[in-house]
Order: structure tokens, then sequence, then C-alpha cells
């Protein structure tokens, strides 16, 4: 199948502030791209100066891009066409965990805490909750199924500070806390896990008819090789577009501006091409998108 994704973001400051972004699609998937996607960087108070954008990859292989945003603010385009294989997420009910000592070496970080996924306050409920199951799948799978039962889905309950062992406790939270607990747990059994933002449009599934957003789920490192999983929507799902990998959401800011700005304007498409598409929807700069139900963490 062939998916239409894009975005058009708006932030408004005072004084010029040097920008990140994380927006492109992941250089694993690149390759499917069928058309362009470069980003257009346009400045609200139009100066006639240009806005020159460096592009750089950081640490974990992510495309950021980095910019002086003119006092005022700058609006932020793109739209793309990707190839995508049209099938659910692999499920691989005979996989096996790996122990530490066959985990690659590069792949070590994963099991470790991290800003948003405290192994240290975690670990002896995880050993307690799933430490009697067999290693595998289907530890991995019972890590999937409490969390999704545990945490209950509300926009209202975005906070960009909340951690998994908060969310353990607090029960509530938006798709990223989903994907930071079952990193957490998943960590806390020796499993490497790490966190993904993307795009996951409505492919296969009921239309949601909330605006559009980007989302937030897992990986997980088992018999050799990373598959998904996601505790927020509890079911494999067609069209993941990945942006971005790392150990949680602090290595993935969409935004991370170097100074104050105010999102004035958020909106997200991704849908299959002509199986009915939605429309762009402008969505407010409220407490859901930082982050939303599907996944952007945008960092001040």
């Amino acid at each position: 199948m062939q998916i239409r994704y894009g975005y058009r973001i708006e932030i408004v400051c005072d004084r010029p502030t040097t920008l990140v972004t994380m927006l492109d699609i992941h250089p694993s998937r690149r390759h499917d791209l069928l058309e362009p996607d470069e980003m257009r960087v346009t400045a609200l108070l139009d100066t006639g100066a240009s806005l020159p954008v460096e592009r750089h990859f950081d640490s974990f292989g992510n495309i950021c891009r980095r910019m002086v945003v003119p006092a005022g603010g700058v609006r932020l385009e793109a739209s793309g066409l990707i190839y995508d294989c049209g099938r659910p997420d692999v499920t691989a009910p005979d996989a096996r965990q790996l122990s530490p000592a066959e985990i690659p070496a590069e792949l070590m970080g994963f099991l470790l805490g991290s800003r948003y996924c405290e192994t240290d306050k975690l670990m002896d409920t995880a050993w307690s909750l799933f430490g009697h199951l067999q290693p595998g799948w289907g530890r991995v799978q019972a890590i999937v199924d409490f969390v999704h039962n545990h945490l209950t889905f509300g926009y209202a309950f975005a906070r960009s500070t909340r951690t998994a062992a908060e969310a353990y406790e607090e029960r509530i939270g938006v798709c990223r806390d989903f994907a930071h607990l079952a990193v957490a747990f998943c960590r806390c059994l020796n499993i490497p896990a790490r966190y993904c933002n993307g795009y996951l449009g409505d492919i296969g599934v009921p239309p949601n008819p909330a605006p559009m957003d980007f989302n937030a789920w897992c990986e997980v490192w088992l018999d050799g090789r990373w598959y998904t999983i996601d505790a927020r929507h509890h079911q494999p799902r067609i069209g993941r577009v990945v942006i971005a990998r790392g150990r949680d959401a602090t290595d993935l800011p969409m935004l991370n501006s170097f100074g104050s700005h105010v999102l004035q304007r958020f909106e997200v498409v991704t849908e299959e091409v002509g199986a009915g598409a939605r429309q762009i929807s402008a969505s407010p700069a409220s407490p859901r998108l930082v982050p939303g139900d599907r996944g952007g963490h945008i960092a001040a």
C-alpha cells in the first residue's frame, strides 16, 4: 500500500531561538519513500531572509534538523508518500529471550534504566508480576496485556514529566506512558527494549474521530531481532512509519527549543492513499499535544 503522511506545525517566539527538530522519517524507512519529503521552513513574519537549516544525525541514528527561528516564529511543513507492505506488526509466539551474555554488546544500553524508565523503582514489581512466566514472547505479551489493562488512557491525563513508575502508581496516561511502562518492565526482566515514535494512521481499524497526532510504541529484542509491541492499542497494527528510536522520550523530542516558544498550530496526517483519506484538521495547542495519544513529545 501507499501511505500519505505529513505535518504542519507553527511555533511562536518573541526572540531568535535555536530549534532542533526530529520529524524526518527514520533512515531505516527512507528506501520506501516514493517522493521527497523535504521540510519546508517559513518565517511567520516575512523578512525576506532565508532560514538556513542544518541536518545531522543523533547518537541513535535519528535525523535531526537545527535552525535559528527568527523573532515572530516559524512554520514547519512536510508531506511525503511511502510504500508499506500492508501487513500487521509481526508476532512470534516461539521467539525466545536471550540471556544477557548472548545479547549484542551494542544493545546492552537498552537493558538499563533511563530518565522515564526507572528500572530500579520497578524491578521488584516486575519480577513479582512476571518473573514466574516462561521467558520469551509469552512473557512480553503478558507485560503488554498488563500495561494495557492497568493504565486508563485519556487525553486529559497527558503530563510531559510522568515517568513509568509514576504511571504505574497513578494508573493513567497517554500512549507515551503506556510505552514507557512496557519498556521499563521489559528491561527489568533482562529484555532489551527501546522507545519509538512515528506515524500510525487508522488503517485496518475503525477511524478515530480525534484529530490525528503522532504515536509512541516500543520494540523488544527477542531471538536476535527487534519486534514491535504496543500496549496502548493492544493489537498488531498496519502502516507504522517510524520517525525515531531511543531509550525513552528524553531522546526523541520532536521539537526541542533552546528558549521559550508557544505551539500555535499542530496538524498531522497519516492515511492510506485512495482509501477515503482523512483530511488534515487543525488541533489547538493543548496538554494533549505534549504528548498526545499518538505520541509526539514536544520539549520546551
